[in-house]
């Protein structure tokens, strides 16, 4: 980005994170100036927009220059609930060695294995993991721990309330592996999930665990070279013996935005056009539906009797409902995938065919590379890709983490991993060993807990479809 870049105000919106409303308002109070090009069309200039932190972020972005960052040695990494693999990919660009990756979900382990055979990857309930044989042998633990309800019985708040909750089941990797630094990630919405009480009970675990947590912070996916509008909460800890000579920085914002053409077409994110896949289809009576609607439309485009009938009792309600006969725009990020691109209340039509994403195009919305192969059926791989954490975003925080273990190794350089692969070899628990301290099975972590997810997914690219202030 430069000076001189035009900004289109919905994508001027996205990116500082805020409503197209909000937007508007500092347009008429005169905080930001429209201009008008040659066929009519408004948009903002880049120099006139330093307001923003993320437009002057953008500007000075050293994001280039992050990407040639270097380890001080191989570290090692074992990833919890790692799913289709978005974010295990993104850590290893970054110059993580992965010992472990632990996933439920056949498929999502079938991916893995199948793009990288080299991984040790162990399907199956983390409930039935022992995780001491890696104690000082790992430098980052890392998961992205399925959304599964708290209990505030007590008044403590601590280790043993998570009982019952997969974040209990990471604790315990972290208590029994005591890794450097450890990251978890999760939606955006866990900050405000019961009136904040679920993320003081985390940090609460966390202190216990004997981590400093760094701020957490909500990463927006579009300001790490990711053309789509997901955001997702980061959480970062530091071992305490570790923290004091430790620096940690958030990774720098890319200085580009990312639209679906970005995705779709040859250019600097992808070097060829999105290759053939398969996809889901559209019923013949929704077809002729959505065919009706506009590139970057919705509902409201329709004619009155066509959405009223589409949209059956949704119609009258409030809300502007805008992920209802939603089709995306090429000149825009897309908005955040959920698990399948053909749900009523979240579609995700392409922006200029009558049909839902294809597989492809999910993937490289997510930005992984169009040579990372998903396995399983249709669905499960919609799945796995609506709930990965995108690659470049991955990447970039994974850069992150290796700047701050070149930190702590400059500083305690005697702490060093040394673990021979022969010996990553991971140890299953008895049954009723560790009864009383691992949480009970649950039966919707069949899935890896993706029912939650999902819908917090919904939720999500509701808000943003409506452009609710971030």
């Amino acid at each position: 980005m430069t000076p001189e870049t035009k900004i289109s105000l919905n994508n001027f919106a996205d990116i500082a994170g805020v409503s197209r409303s909000t937007v508007d308002k500092w347009i008429a109070s005169g905080k930001c100036r429209i201009h008008i090009s040659n066929d009519g069309s408004r948009y903002l200039l880049a120099k006139e927009l330093t307001f923003s932190p993320e437009i002057s972020q953008m500007l000075s972005s050293r994001w280039e220059e992050e990407k040639d960052v270097e380890s001080a040695r191989p570290f090692t990494s074992i990833e919890l609930f790692a799913g289709g693999g978005g974010l295990a990919l993104g850590m290893h660009k970054a110059g993580f060695e992965h010992i472990l990756l632990n996933e439920f979900d056949k498929d999502a382990c079938a991916t893995l294995r199948k793009n990288m055979p080299h991984w040790n990857v162990v399907e199956g309930d983390i409930h039935d993991l022992d995780f001491n044989a890696y104690a000082g042998k790992v430098d980052l633990l890392t998961g992205g721990f399925p959304c599964q309800a708290f209990s505030y019985a007590g008044k403590r708040l601590g280790f043993e309330e998570t009982r019952g909750t997969l974040f209990f089941e990471l604790a315990r990797a972290v208590k029994e592996t005591r890794p450097k630094v450890f990251m978890a990630e999760n939606v955006k919405g866990l900050m405000e999930h019961d009136n904040g009480r679920t993320l003081t009970t985390i940090k609460s675990v966390i202190d216990e665990l004997g981590y400093t947590l760094i701020e957490p912070r909500v990463l927006r996916a579009i300001l790490y070279n990711v053309p789509q509008k997901r955001e997702r909460l980061i959480l970062v800890a530091i071992r305490n013996d570790l923290f004091d000579k430790a620096s940690f920085k958030w990774p720098c914002v890319c200085g580009e935005l990312r639209t679906l053409h970005d995705a779709f077409h040859s250019g600097t994110l992808y070097k060829c056009e999105v290759p053939q896949s398969e996809g889901q289809k559209y019923p013949e009576k929704k077809y002729h539906v959505l065919k009706q609607v506009p590139e970057g439309g919705d509902w409201r485009d329709l004619p009155p009797e066509v959405a009223r009938e589409y949209m059956g009792g949704s119609y009258d309600l409030g809300g502007g409902k805008t992920g209802m006969a939603r089709r995306l725009s090429m000149n825009e990020a897309s908005l955040t995938l959920t698990c399948s691109p053909a749900q009523k209340q979240t579609e995700r039509c392409h922006p200029l065919e009558t049909r839902p994403l294809t597989i492809r195009e999910y993937a490289r919305i997510q930005t992984f590379p169009d040579d990372w192969e998903f396995c399983g059926s249709l669905s499960s791989k919609y799945k796995q890709i609506g709930n990965a954490v995108p690659v470049n975003m991955a990447w970039a925080l994974g850069r992150s983490l290796i700047r701050l273990l070149n930190s702590i190794e400059a500083s305690y350089p005697d702490y060093a991993a040394s673990v021979k692969r022969d010996e990553y070899v991971p140890i299953h628990k008895l049954h009723n060993l560790f009864e009383g301290m691992a949480c009970d099975r649950n039966e919707g972590y069949g899935g890896s807990g993706e029912e939650d997810i999902e819908g917090h997914h919904k939720k999500e690219a509701e808000s943003e479809a409506e452009g609710a202030d971030v």
